[in-house]
């Protein structure tokens, strides 16, 4: 498997003020906060309703959604494209990474792509040193929502926009998860509902918010990057290895994070798994021994 240390960025982005950040008071986006509090009420409400049904398929959906939709699609293969895979395979991860509501495929990767660009910079989307709360979740909740702006937002990911697919799925993120919770209110009512779709869509949100916050405020540092990032073993295994992050934004392109033995990264794993199934192909990988560490 090859090894890859190059910038992130399949498409350069512009040193021009970025559409995202601005720490500065601009108003509440009261829709998202709006969501948001309804998304935490639900999930209160979860845990009055628990069966074992509840927690295997909230859990199943937990993997799904954040394992594949966004470590396996939206980070490591839409965003930095550390594997090549048939179109199917790609747009699948895509709407599993639709269903964290965390944004259509165009959005989330614009956003990380800045991230990666400016890390800990101005024009950085959700920098900790404009606070905790910022960075985890106070750069969405406020500002008018761009989310479903996909012209605007394409030019920072123009290799997703330019197929349709994508575009749509842009602009109707939300129609997955909608058509997710009447198929688990068809077979398991409200409480279905409440757990796989309020408490695992929160848990999911504040375990991939937790890799813009903590990961480059609290671990360690190994590679002296221009950034704050840092390895924290907690947040890698509430994410399926994304807490490795110093790991990643030293080496962007690799598939693989946890970059020793020691380091558990269950994505990797899958990627090995699919690579062997002829499933994907073409890994980048920082082939670095950190073992030699101990």
């Amino acid at each position: 498997m090859p090894a890859s240390t190059a910038p992130a960025n399949p498409a350069p982005v512009d040193s021009s003020p970025t559409i995202f950040y601005n720490p500065l008071p601009q108003g509440l986006n009261w829709p998202t906060i709006i969501v948001l509090v309804l998304l935490h009420i639900g999930t209160v409400a979860a845990l009055f309703r628990f069966s074992w049904k509840n927690l295997c398929i909230s859990l199943f959906l937990y993997w799904l959604t954040i394992g594949l939709g966004i470590s396996m699609g939206y980070h490591r293969l839409h965003t930095h494209r550390g594997y090549k895979c048939p179109l199917w395979l790609e747009y699948t991860l895509a709407v599993f990474g639709a269903l964290t509501l965390e944004g259509g495929p165009i959005f989330w990767v614009a956003a990380h792509r800045i991230h990666h660009q400016k890390s800990d910079l101005a024009g950085d989307p959700h920098s900790p040193k404009e606070g905790f709360f910022w960075a985890h979740m106070g750069w969405i909740c406020v500002g008018e929502s761009i989310q479903a702006n996909t012209q605007l937002l394409g030019k920072y990911a123009p290799d997703l926009a330019k197929h349709r697919f994508y575009r749509e799925l842009n602009s109707w993120h939300w129609v997955p998860l909608v058509i997710l919770g009447a198929i688990l209110f068809a077979v398991g009512g409200w409480s279905l509902v409440l757990w796989g779709i309020c408490l695992r869509v929160t848990l999911g949100l504040h375990a991939t918010w937790l890799v813009n916050s903590a990961t480059h405020l609290w671990g360690r540092r190994r590679f002296a990057t221009r950034d704050d990032s840092r390895n924290n073993w907690w947040v890698a295994a509430l994410t399926f290895g994304e807490g490795w992050h110093n790991n990643h934004h030293a080496h962007p392109t690799s598939v693989r994070h946890g970059l020793a033995s020691y380091e558990l990264d269950p994505s990797w794993i899958l990627a090995n798994v699919w690579q062997k199934m002829g499933l994907i192909w073409d890994l980048k990988v920082a082939e670095i021994n950190m073992d030699a560490e101990r």
